[in-house]
């Protein structure tokens, strides 16, 4: 293990590292714009479509304390080969399903085994990379997958061109498999820490997360937080932008030009992190949600969105990683992949929770009033994650 800021090159471990993160997302990227398309294809009605897409996240919710059982007994390497493999099977499925409640069953197989893959991820970097680089790991681990979402969609664009929905669905299948393979070149680094482990007894999830209920509950819920800032643009801007008149299309390229702002901040808000500590970029994360709630009721035209969107991506593209960082900085030696799902759990609740929380207020409220509801509950939330965040950098010092 590397001590000095000169003894480690990322480089050294960049393909085992990044590689099936950065094959894997451009499946991911590829198949998330016609997932309705192809329910609808299939008869779906567009609640159900809705639905449909909505298994994917649902599917990692309910597995992630399964997946933390399952790479402790199996390992970060062998778990990766495996979930890459059944994500392969289950995008193959889903090309070829005749019936909405086939897609769906390979939907939520797919979440499953999404969670598994980034929990592995995760964990392979902690023992992979020094402390003092591990924000800056992190956050290339969170920009490989963004850079995966931006070609993703551009190589399924194409391929519908040339032939039809099911060919982006064949593609999702062919990078998760090679994603599987790569894994096979990544040491595994955790065999002497589960052999110990193992001789030692096991460890339940459930007594991992009670000894360490402290952290859960504490920056546990800023994670919730922070997933929750981070999903409520996907589902607060667009209907905005609706509501004010913007063609899908504008609202479309909005979005891109968001998503390469994400792309651009990334590194920059991991060398925040290792040098400056956690809360310099957690905080903006939230923060910057929070105010454009309060000033996207001001817009009225694409520029207004617009910048208002950059104003999020900025925040968002800082924190890249961030989750992942203050997983890897909380976990445990004893347990650790089980408090990984215990803590992508807090994540996973998080990104579902914001959607929720739009559509909770939206019901009862105009639109308007409904951003600045939830542009008082950021503050709310900024303040508990900065202070959290803190607490955790002044103890690393």
């Amino acid at each position: 293990m590397a001590t000095r800021e000169t003894d480690f090159r990322l480089r050294e471990i960049a393909l085992p590292a990044y590689g099936p993160s950065a094959v894997s997302a451009i499946g991911y990227g590829a198949i998330m714009p016609v997932l309705a398309l192809q329910a609808r294809a299939l008869g779906a009605d567009v609640s159900t479509a809705a639905f449909v897409v909505a298994l994917w996240p649902l599917g990692m919710l309910a597995t992630s304390l399964p997946a933390g059982a399952v790479i402790a007994r199996l390992g970060e390497r062998t778990t990766l080969l495996v979930a890459g493999l059944v994500d392969a099977v289950t995008m193959v499925g889903a090309a070829f399903a005749t019936t909405v409640w086939q897609l769906g069953v390979c939907v939520a197989l797919s979440g499953a085994a999404w969670t598994a893959f980034l929990i592995a991820r995760q964990g392979f970097l902690i023992d992979a990379v020094p402390v003092y680089w591990r924000a800056r790991a992190m956050s290339l681990l969170g920009g490989t997958f963004r850079i995966g979402v931006l070609v993703g969609p551009l190589i399924g664009a194409l391929l519908i061109s040339l032939t039809d929905l099911r060919a982006v669905f064949l593609l999702a299948s062919a990078t998760s498999a090679a994603a599987a393979l790569l894994a096979l070149v990544m040491p595994d680094l955790g065999a002497e820490s589960r052999l110990a482990q193992r001789e030692a007894g096991h460890v339940s999830v459930r007594s991992v997360l009670l000894a360490h209920r402290q952290a859960l509950l504490t920056l546990g819920v800023a994670v919730i937080v922070i997933g929750a800032s981070r999903s409520i643009r996907a589902s607060l801007l667009p209907l905005w932008a609706d509501g004010i008149g913007l063609s899908a299309s504008t609202t479309s390229l909005i979005f891109a030009m968001a998503a390469l702002i994400d792309v651009l901040f990334f590194y920059p808000g991991g060398w925040l992190m290792d040098r400056r500590g956690r809360a310099v970029v957690a905080v903006p994360v939230v923060l910057t949600v929070a105010i454009a709630c309060f000033l996207l009721p001001l817009t009225s035209a694409a520029a207004g969105v617009a910048a208002v969107m950059v104003l999020i991506a900025v925040g968002n593209g800082l924190g890249s990683g961030i989750v992942m960082t203050l997983g890897a900085d909380s976990a445990p030696e004893v347990g650790r992949p089980q408090f990984l799902g215990g803590w992508r759990l807090c994540g996973d609740i998080g990104n579902s929770g914001g959607p929720l929380l739009v559509s909770a207020v939206a019901a009862v409220a105009p639109l308007a009033a409904a951003c600045l509801v939830i542009g008082v509950l950021g503050l709310l939330g900024t303040g508990w994650v900065g202070y959290w965040t803190h607490r955790l950098d002044v103890s690393r010092s």
